[in-house]
């Protein structure tokens, strides 16, 4: 089991398999992160690996439609497309009302 922490969710950590995707854990264990469609189209996923990049899987080029070069850089990813292998720690900006 690996362990995925949702900062902007007060911090709060679920444990999931691995290989999980990153926007599936979040609906199973109420992480919080904000989608709409789930399948790399609309862009509203966008998250940000603060801790354990290392263990996120290659980047898909859906994500480069959504994500600047500077922001994947940054560890910006898209939680739809994404699948970690080990302990992350992911954050995500605040959604307008």
């Amino acid at each position: 089991m690996i362990t995925v922490t949702f900062v902007s969710n007060d911090g709060k950590i679920v444990e999931a398999p691995e290989t999980s995707n990153l926007l599936r854990v979040s609906l199973r264990e109420n992480g919080g992160i904000p989608f709409k469609c789930g399948g790399g189209i609309c862009g509203i996923c966008k998250c940000r690996i603060e801790r354990g990049r290392e263990h996120a899987d290659a980047i898909k080029p859906k994500e480069r439609k959504h994500l600047t070069e500077a922001e994947l850089a940054e560890g910006w990813r898209m939680a739809c497309q994404t699948f970690v292998e080990g302990d992350v720690s992911v954050s995500w900006p605040p959604q307008s009302p």
